[in-house]
């Protein structure tokens, strides 16, 4: 037996658990794996759409499945097509990934000003990000903009780059994830690179940006030298009259860093993104069937938009429930269709919806032998914090939830200390073994219960 087959098989075996009957035997049963390149496991899939299905609500998993797996596999590759395409063109897909480095954000050429349903809630802010891309450093230098998470902000801003190149091509158009720039600079710094060559080429790649549009700066909270690097970066930019673009879940009142960066992201333009209407609901629902050559009629739109959540990507993922199920019965979208598509995804989510912030607190305070009183209270030992945070890293990865309910069902804290504790976290998972298996231990109990 293969490597790849070895591993696919140690990951069966959890994906059986972690997910719901109908997604195994609809997804999983019918993915094959074909190579491991790196630490990556090529798996092949039957059509483009199947793939996409596949990356859209089931990647997470298989990849956590991997990695409980003890793989050693950090990343999956779709291959549409049969084993034997994929082997007769192995070569040939090494060589297109070798030809051109991989950038973990790049600018998403789907995302663009006329792909954005515009309504009330994001009237304001289009408006904002229209005229920066018009003309890039003249207005509203930075432009801040700022709401929860699935509303648009991450499309917007590749529509602000998109623009920019389109119309501008020779300017240096930089988008990347906060998360990457802090990544990178530690790197650099625990390399001892800092200050050689790459570490000066780091430093350049950002501070030569004609217009730099950096997505969920929440990421800086805690951070430091991250914050001492982006703080002279910035001034750079500025005084050179570079455009800057930066995203938030918050506002930058709200997010732990120094009261410098906090002025200077308040010096510029604030725009917020709010949650769509149903009308706007309507019209993105309608907007995203028609890019995918689908067509979704009025009762059915507003079927599905009453039925989700406040955030855009709820709505797209309801929306590719049904256009699989179209896909798979081989019939048009109808509200009978749309209501069935729903059902059977039911078994999936139910598991989700089963998780709660009690469920959680509960788990996290039987695994320490710590009671829920000092857990959610005010204590500040070692000994109290340390699951205090992780808890509240758990329900940011389990929950589909707000971070203010998040803080509110820890005992009453802030958001901005729910992002601190996320960051914390995350960041430890990284540098302190005994963490990492912790939360995997905790994370796997939760899940199983």
């Amino acid at each position: 037996m293969e490597s790849y087959e070895m591993f696919w098989e140690k990951a069966l075996e959890e994906l059986q658990v972690t997910i719901s009957n109908s997604s195994y035997s609809t997804f999983i049963t019918q993915l094959k794996p074909v190579d491991v390149v790196g630490s990556k496991l090529v798996l092949v899939t039957k059509s483009e759409l199947f793939a996409s299905e596949v990356a859209t609500r089931l990647h997470d998993k298989i990849i956590t499945a991997l990695k409980n797996a003890g793989t050693g596999i950090t990343e999956i590759g779709l291959f549409v097509g049969s084993a034997e395409d994929y082997l007769n063109n192995k070569d040939a897909v090494a060589a297109d990934n070798q030809s051109e480095p991989v950038d973990d954000t790049p600018i998403n050429p789907k995302y663009t000003f006329d792909t954005f349903v515009v309504g009330q809630s994001n009237r304001f802010m289009c408006a904002a990000a229209k005229a920066v891309a018009d003309a890039p450093g003249e207005n509203y230098n930075p432009l801040f903009i700022y709401g929860g998470t699935g509303l648009g902000k991450t499309h917007i801003m590749n529509a602000i780059a998109n623009h920019i190149k389109a119309n501008n091509p020779l300017k240096n158009v930089l988008y990347a994830s906060c998360e990457k720039f802090v990544r990178e600079l530690i790197m650099n710094i625990r390399q001892g690179k800092a200050y050689t060559k790459v570490g000066i080429d780091f430093v350049n790649k950002y501070r030569n940006a004609d217009v730099l549009i950096i997505d969920d700066v929440q990421f800086l909270a805690g951070k430091q030298s991250a914050q001492e690097e982006f703080f002279h970066m910035f001034n750079q930019l500025y005084s050179k009259k570079k455009q800057i673009v930066l995203s938030a879940d918050c506002l930058p009142k709200e997010i732990e860093i120094s009261d410098r960066l906090k002025t200077r992201f308040e010096g510029g333009l604030m725009a917020q993104v709010l949650p769509p209407d149903i009308e706007t609901k309507i019209a993105i629902l309608q907007k995203k069937a028609e890019m995918r050559k689908y067509i979704i009629s009025l009762d059915v739109a507003l079927y599905l938009a009453e039925r989700s959540d406040s955030d855009v990507r709820s709505l797209e993922g309801m929306l590719n429930k049904v256009i699989f199920a179209s896909m798979l019965h081989e019939c048009p979208i109808t509200i009978d269709l749309a209501k069935e598509a729903l059902k059977e995804s039911a078994g999936e989510e139910s598991r989700e919806e089963a998780l709660t912030s009690d469920t959680i607190i509960d788990a996290v305070c039987s695994f320490y032998k710590i009671s829920k009183m000092d857990l959610i209270g005010k204590k500040k030992n070692k000994e109290i914090v340390e699951p205090r945070q992780i808890c509240c890293y758990l329900m940011t990865e389990l929950l589909s939830i707000p971070l203010v309910t998040i803080g509110q069902a820890l005992g009453g804290r802030d958001h901005t200390t729910v992002i601190h504790a996320r960051n914390k976290i995350a960041s430890l998972q990284k540098e302190n073994s005994r963490i990492a298996t912790e939360v995997k231990d905790l994370k796997n109990l939760i899940l199983k219960k």
